[in-house]
């Protein structure tokens, strides 16, 4: 039986070694590499093509939702399952437009992990848990705070770090590592894409 083979991407090492292990453990999978954000995913997809690429949606430099479309674009037949912390069903909907093939939780063991692998190889998705995944109110977008989404509210709003700082009763050198913090979190470089990124998600209504 040939082997499926795996690229793992995580930004965080103790997740990637711990997939690892339970991967290495089965003679049908062989994890070709590992990642911690998108751009790494793509070097390696670059390099040598996997089957499937198993990565966390929230990385920085590219996150999973961005690497996802790329690897559709650039690799269609590669499978990609999409892990995550939070069950927001509007990853969901973005994973299903960029064309992932599944989405699990990592609060989920390792016999999801395995029958996820099996479905998406097997041509099928994995998105049976979608009763799990809640509307955007309840959770974190993107692993965003209460006050990063306020302060993104604000920045769309116009407001300066200074005029931000001094309506929130915050220093501008917090307000500044906010902003650093909320660019990397959602993977964007400029106010327009984050615009962009606050209405897509409902942080701020289209007018």
């Amino acid at each position: 039986m040939n082997e499926t083979t795996i690229y793992l991407a995580d930004d965080h090492a103790i997740v990637v070694e711990g997939l690892t292990e339970i991967l290495r453990l089965r003679h049908e999978f062989k994890v070709l590499g590992t990642a911690a954000n998108g751009e790494e995913v793509v070097q390696l997809m670059n390099n040598r093509r996997a089957d499937v690429v198993i990565m966390d949606i929230n990385m920085p430099k590219m996150n999973g939702i961005q690497c996802t479309s790329w690897i559709k674009k650039n690799y269609p037949q590669t499978k990609v399952i999409i892990l995550t912390m939070f069950p927001e069903k509007s990853y969901v909907d973005q994973l299903i437009a960029v064309g992932a093939d599944g989405c699990l939780l990592k609060s989920r063991g390792s016999r999801d992990l395995l029958e996820a692998i099996g479905r998406v190889t097997d041509s099928k998705s994995y998105f049976d848990r979608i009763r799990d995944f809640a509307g955007p109110d309840k959770h974190p977008v993107y692993n965003l705070s209460e006050r990063e989404m306020e302060i993104i509210r604000l920045i769309v709003d116009g407001l300066t770090s200074a005029d931000i700082a001094d309506k929130l009763f915050i220093s501008e050198h917090t307000v500044k590592t906010h902003r650093k913090n909320i660019f990397r979190k959602v993977g964007i470089n400029s106010i327009t894409q984050l615009a962009s990124f606050a209405i897509n998600n409902q942080i701020i209504r289209s007018t």
